[in-house]
């Protein structure tokens, strides 16, 4: 007969009810599937777009990372990263990303590790230079923090070590880590995606020629298909438009062709020039600099903005050469600060620009943003907090160089030179007659959601220099006289990437892991505390329960009488 009060019986319940609940819940599990991010900052989280692009996948996508073998303590904490944000990838791709780590420098010979370092390089991946001591010893080492990413026989390489250059090592380290999800994930959009988006740049007012765009055109080419196009007609099929540093009159056939493209949803990225300004006659004493009439004023008005006839003057800024003295009959050149040559290091939090390196304008202007119903403004770059706009006609020379601005000359800062127009446009020409001989099939007064619109106030922003021997143009963003390479390339990509991104894969660059740095010298003061609590207070602690438990054993069994 079973006993129901038996003590083995209720244990032996519970414990078969247990059991069968370890059961159901790991049936439930792998039912229902998901991931718990317990961090304050979500650092093992990746953002939605991305779980869909992955989730998407059809076939498997290889990632080779070239971080490996011996590394200091934070370039370990990148490759761990790298790792962890892979690994998330591999899950939610149900294994269709699979990735390897391996060391440049492990090839068994010199000229075979040189030509795979060659091929690195030819690939985008560029080198950097750790030091570190060991043991009391100075060790260098050539690190690759990159990545190519396979697919389908073609390849992509990625540079997983970014940030902005003023940064410190540490916190351009963690700038890093933020952009590890985007960087790869948009490595693996642009190899696997089918259709790939459309892109025109627009012709016929003496803008940017191909030569001077070679090096934006380059970049875009391996996303984006290209097309050049004027503003005769309507533009259908293209994703994106791109005018860049128009010199002559828009027509107002143009501008009405221009208007419903962004009416019909259009994305369209503006870099204009308000005045006329240029080094090839900065060498006069007297050079004015006098605005350009290419009569989108009105139009932009009406978009929510506005760019001032004025020129931006920066203490932080290029350097130029001017002779400043002789020494015999030699001259002696001098890189000086040109302050209408502004650096711009100063970004919004934005999709766009967050964790940017400086941007080099040459010769911009001030804007400012105007009533617009349903127009959302957001502002993306700035100049220095010491700067000041000088309002045409502007003496543009050289010789000004030797001419020190003081710090109350610069008493202006912050102020704007980008902006990205969001929301529901009204049109120029609403309750207006239309422009004669335009086709005004269909007519949209307001726009539809998804237009945007981003203007930056200097069109020499997408132009690159050209290397005066060879003719050949050169990266953009490389500035000649410095050997700098800016952001110019960077921050011009996110741009078309944002305004055609539907997906909003972009929005991966918002991803933030907060700095939690001990405080060097209260570590160094309380030392010796806290290693006595490391190490002493364990043991202490576990003598202590054993004398308890000690104690409480002996009551129980010798604290009973026997008759």
């Amino acid at each position: 007969m079973v006993n129901l009060h038996s003590r083995k019986l209720e244990a032996f319940l519970r414990f078969f009810i247990g059991l069968v609940l370890i059961v159901l819940i790991n049936i439930l599990a792998s039912s229902f599937f998901f991931r718990v991010d317990l961090t304050e900052e979500g650092r093992y989280s990746i953002k939605e777009p991305t779980k869909e692009m992955l989730r998407d996948l059809d076939d498997v996508v290889y990632v080779e990372i070239f971080l490996a073998g011996e590394l200091n303590s934070g370039f370990k904490r990148l490759q761990r990263s790298i790792r962890e944000t892979l690994e998330e990838f591999r899950v939610y791709s149900g294994d269709n990303i699979q990735y390897t780590f391996n060391d440049p420098g492990a090839a068994m010979s010199e000229k075979a590790r040189g030509e795979f370092m060659r091929g690195l390089m030819a690939k985008g991946i560029q080198p950097t230079n750790i030091i570190d001591e060991r043991n009391g010893e100075r060790v260098e080492k050539l690190i690759f923090p990159g990545a190519i990413v396979s697919y389908g026989g073609a390849e992509a390489g990625v540079m997983l070590l970014k940030g902005n250059q003023a940064a410190t090592a540490e916190e351009k380290l963690n700038q890093s880590i933020e952009g590890i999800e985007y960087e790869l994930a948009s490595a693996i959009r642009s190899l696997t995606e089918l259709q790939r988006k459309k892109i025109a740049i627009i012709r016929g007012h003496s803008e940017l020629d191909s030569l001077e765009m070679a090096g934006f055109t380059a970049a875009l080419a391996q996303t984006y298909d290209l097309g050049k196009e004027n503003l005769k007609q309507h533009i259908e099929g293209y994703d994106a438009i791109i005018i860049a540093k128009p010199e002559t009159p828009f027509t107002e056939i143009e501008k009405y062709y221009l208007d419903q493209y962004l009416m019909n949803g259009g994305k369209a990225l503006l870099l204009l020039d308000k005045l006329q300004a240029d080094m090839d006659s900065a060498s006069l004493a007297f050079n004015y600099a006098f605005p350009y009439e290419i009569n989108l004023d009105d139009q932009l008005f009406k978009y929510g903005i506005r760019f001032n006839n004025n020129l931006i003057q920066d203490n932080s800024a290029a350097g130029y050469p001017v002779v400043v003295g002789n020494i015999g009959n030699q001259p002696q050149i001098k890189l000086q600060p040109w302050p209408f040559y502004p650096i711009i290091n100063h970004h919004s939090d934005h999709a766009i620009t967050r964790n940017m390196g400086a941007v080099l304008l040459r010769f911009a202007s001030t804007m400012d943003t105007v009533k617009a119903r349903g127009v959302r403004k957001t502002p993306l770059m700035f100049t220095s907090q010491y700067s000041r706009s000088v309002t045409a006609p502007v003496n543009v020379s050289v010789q000004d160089l030797r001419k020190n601005l003081s710090p109350e000359m610069l008493n202006k800062k912050h102020l704007p030179v980008s902006f990205l127009l969001e929301g529901r446009f009204e049109s120029l020409y609403k309750n207006r007659f239309k422009p004669e001989g335009v086709d005004e099939r269909p007519f949209k007064a307001e726009a539809v959601e998804g237009a945007k619109l981003l203007v930056v106030s200097d069109g020499d922003i997408a132009r690159n220099e050209i290397n005066a021997r060879t003719g050949n143009p050169q990266p953009l963003g490389f500035y000649p006289f410095t050997q700098n390479t800016f952001a110019n390339q960077d921050f011009l990509i996110n741009a078309i990437t944002y305004l055609v991104d539907d997906a909003g894969l972009i929005t991966a660059r918002n991803k933030e892991i907060k700095l939690r740095p001990l405080d060097k010298v209260e570590v160094s003061r309380d030392k010796t505390k806290w290693q006595l609590i490391n190490l002493v207070l364990p043991v202490l602690l576990l003598v202590v329960y054993g004398a308890i438990r000690y104690y409480l054993r002996k009551r129980k069994y010798t604290g009973f009488e026997t008759n």
